[in-house]
């Protein structure tokens, strides 16, 4: 069940964020803009609605993370979790660009918090490795890092001995969809390819997640996708 908070119109909003997040935003990339606004709405643990001072709705995501989906394990722990750091609460958001599916990637503050990698701390996201251009280069070292001391810790979905990454998820998903030529275990390395540039990427390839839905094709391993005159992506590891 999504989170949400209406406010009334003629209700004026303050906002209270602390002055030296504000000096933050004077020093951020010239491609960022930002805006204070609260959060009204938590649908999950990587994606939020703000609502800003002029009363406009923005949902954003949450960048440089993936967080497991409401019906993964962890999923609505981790979304309970970021409900409880952001919810109804004044924050900072600092965005970056918006991306396909129309929200606005942005880091968010709270207070003096940088919520992005405190859901990475809590072992309850990823660090999205696979959009890690999107993601400042002053800010990839401390999400990887988080990351691997959630790990460490065994914080979280890391209790877990294998835990499914979400893109891997949703990608298992859309081949239950019919969306694939054939089909393998959430967990599993799998393969997917471009049909219109006849390259392959395994799970573990920065692109695997890029490849638009209606040039997508799985195959079971490397092998088959060269059979059927698929290349490996340059890219990948």
């Amino acid at each position: 069940m999504q989170l949400q908070r209406s406010l009334p119109a003629t209700r004026r909003l303050t906002f209270t964020i602390p002055i030296l997040v504000i000096i933050m935003t004077i020093v951020a990339p010239a491609q960022t803009r930002s805006f204070l606004g609260r959060v009204v709405s938590v649908s999950d643990g990587d994606t939020v609605t703000v609502l800003d001072r002029a009363y406009q709705e923005h949902k954003i995501r949450l960048n440089g993370i993936d967080a497991p989906e409401t019906s993964q394990d962890f999923g609505q722990v981790s979304r309970m979790h970021l409900a409880r750091l952001l919810f109804g609460k004044d924050v900072l958001v600092i965005t970056r660009k918006s991306e396909r599916y129309e929200r606005e990637l942005a880091k968010i503050f709270v207070d003096q918090m940088d919520v992005n990698l405190a859901q990475v701390r809590a072992g309850l996201a990823w660090y999205y490795r696979a959009y890690e251009s999107d993601v400042g280069e002053s800010d990839r070292p401390a999400l990887d890092r988080a990351e691997q001391e959630a790990r460490a810790a065994r914080r979280g979905l890391w209790q877990q001995r294998n835990p499914t990454p979400p893109w891997e998820y949703r990608a298992h998903k859309r081949e239950e969809n019919g969306n694939s030529m054939t089909s393998s275990p959430p967990g599993a390395m799998r393969i997917v390819g471009n049909r219109s540039s006849a390259i392959y990427h395994r799970s573990d390839c920065p692109d695997f997640d890029r490849v638009s839905e209606k040039n997508r094709i799985y195959f079971k391993t490397e092998k088959e996708a060269q059979l059927n005159g698929f290349r490996k992506a340059r890219n990948c590891p």
